[in-house]
């Protein structure tokens, strides 16, 4: 009788990459640390899994976030102890502020140095706790797993979010017998209650002016989103930087509640007499500073209902008449089989002050100033780019244009922090190629969100990704320039050196680099882009004069020497 040989034990590594690899987790971004190495080294090895080396931490971040908002399955970010985390941050509180699901493992010094103040130690739990839906610090290799799989249940249950694990350099090469049965990584989804579902249809249907107010939640539930606006006939809404869950040609499509929207897109929200918001988190942004929806204060007392999948964000801004626990998609597929019967409501006249917004003024897109105007930028995009591209856009003033100007008709074809994060859009655009290489996937930045993190062309050179960057160049930080403008009448700080030959640069990371003064130059190196089979960089050089799309710098300045 032969004896039986037992198998030989794991590493940690090797567990938790099984557990990640069981959740749908298909990546993970990182510049390797050495606090971490076995990790890397599982990954590495995973047929079904792939490591991505890229240029900086904060730019890794941004990729896993933008990984997980494109897939709804959470991607993974990892970085090493002290430096490694503090750049690695401002993609974490990104993923917080958009409600993300992503998996962050952080390098710690070794067990036995922990609280000495080791090379780059930092507390890791009490720093990334405020911007993590959970962190905690390992302290036992066997415990990995059983760790990795409730992380993964958290930053995927109700609100979806990033959590944070800090694991010491010395548990991920540890070998550990193969973990018990561990808990469920899927999360339930809860559907809408009957009940529920009949007073909203008993209130959509017998409402004078209804609206919908769409967030990221819905963004799973295009379909659904589209069939209960057609049964009710309703108006909708998107909220802050979600405009692609609900198709912006459709004839109930009211705008897009962003920075600076206009009072005109407006009227229909103030005037409604039921607002449901579906997946939405009432940010600063969306509310108009949280003026909207209307509140019982108001002589029109608006009527508020909300779905959310997190408790916490039902009635947190807004007071509301019902409020709901529950899965978006679930919930409007219950709603949009709900026997009802709506009475006809005319919105031509709230969508036709929407459309007029995203129209380009006259003078625009023949801009005699010998640099192009932002709306002429967006003019040749609309002219030349798929309708079903993916719009990786950063934060800046140039955003206004792009926000209004293109119109997001397909699913998943917007990826856009709402945390305003800069440095979003290059890295962002990586991760959407990565994930659907079929798709034209175009990067949206100024000079100074590309700067920031521009290098990961590289990334995107190594990959063999042929996304599109195309920088809006102005040789401003436009955003802070016209908020002085308007609130100092005067500017300090936000003169970038320029134009620099940002083409080269692209050239010098292995990229494509095209330079366009002139929409007939944009329109061709747009063209070429597209069909290149090359990461390629559009360096379109802008108006510094144009501060957003109802005011220039001048006028801003004249504006406060006056109320001086």
């Amino acid at each position: 009788m032969s004896a039986v040989t037992e198998s030989p034990l794991r590493t940690a590594a090797e567990e938790v990459v099984d557990v990640l690899a069981a959740a749908h987790v298909r990546r993970c971004y990182t510049v390797p640390g050495e606090s971490f190495l076995e990790l890397a080294d599982a990954i590495e090895q995973r047929s079904n899994m792939q490591l991505v080396s890229t240029r900086h931490e904060n730019g890794a971040a941004f990729m896993a976030e933008a990984e997980a908002k494109f897939t709804g399955f959470p991607a993974v970010a990892a970085a090493t102890r002290g430096p490694g985390a503090a750049n690695l941050a401002i993609g974490v509180h990104t993923a917080m502020q958009d409600s993300t699901p992503m998996i962050v493992f952080l390098g710690q010094v070794e067990t036995d140095y922990l609280g000495r103040e080791a090379f780059q130690e930092v507390d890791l739990t009490a720093f990334y706790s405020p911007i993590t839906k959970w962190t905690t610090t390992a302290t036992r290799a066997d415990r990995l797993p059983e760790i990795t799989a409730r992380a993964i249940r958290v930053a995927t249950t109700g609100r979806p979010g990033p959590v944070a694990i800090a694991v010491p350099a010395d548990l991920f090469g540890q070998r550990i017998p193969a973990p018990p049965a561990l808990p469920g990584t899927v999360p339930p989804r809860p559907p809408l209650g009957d009940d529920e579902r009949d007073r909203l249809t008993a209130w959509l249907s017998r409402a004078e002016r209804p609206v919908i107010i769409a967030g990221g939640g819905a963004r799973g539930a295009h379909e659904e989103l589209v069939t209960v606006a057609e049964r009710f006939r309703t108006g909708v809404y998107t909220s802050w930087r979600r405009q692609d869950v609900f198709p912006n040609d459709h004839p109930l499509y009211l705008g897009h509640l962003g920075l600076g929207c206009p009072k005109p897109v407006l009227r229909a929200l103030e005037e409604a007499d039921a607002v449901l918001v579906v997946g939405s988190r009432l940010s600063e942004i969306t509310t108009q500073t949280y003026r909207l929806p209307s509140t019982a204060e108001d002589v029109r007392r608006s009527t508020v209902a909300q779905i959310d999948i997190d408790p916490d964000q039902v009635g947190a801004v807004s007071p509301v008449w019902l409020g709901a626990v529950a899965d978006a998609r679930r919930a409007l597929a219950s709603l949009a089989e709900a026997p009802a019967t709506a009475p006809p409501r005319d919105w031509s006249e709230a969508r036709d002050a929407w459309v007029r917004t995203t129209t380009a003024p006259p003078g625009a897109l023949d801009h005699p100033e010998g640099r192009l105007h932002p709306w002429a930028v967006v003019e040749g995009m609309r002219r030349v780019l798929p309708e079903d591209t993916v719009i990786a856009n950063d934060a800046g003033n140039f955003a206004a244009f792009l926000h209004r100007g293109w119109w997001f008709r397909a699913p998943r074809t917007q990826l856009a922090p709402t945390s305003g994060a800069m440095g979003y859009a290059v890295p962002g655009a990586v991760a959407a190629k990565l994930v659907e290489p079929h798709r034209t996937v175009v990067a949206v930045a100024g000079d100074g969100g590309a700067l920031m993190t521009g290098q990961e062309l590289e990334t995107a050179c190594r990959l063999g990704l042929p996304i599109v960057v195309i920088v809006f160049q102005n040789g401003l930080y436009g955003t802070i320039a016209m908020h002085q403008a308007r609130e100092l009448g005067r500017t300090a700080g936000i003169d970038i050196s320029g134009p620099l030959d940002l083409a080269s640069y692209a050239r010098g990371l292995g990229a494509r680099g095209a330079t366009a003064g002139t929409p007939e130059e944009l329109e061709k190196a747009l063209t070429e882009a597209v069909s290149a089979g090359a990461p390629t960089l559009i360096d379109v050089r802008t108006d510094p004069e144009i501060a957003s799309p109802e005011a220039t710098m001048s006028e801003l300045l004249r504006e406060a020497e006056r109320d001086r």
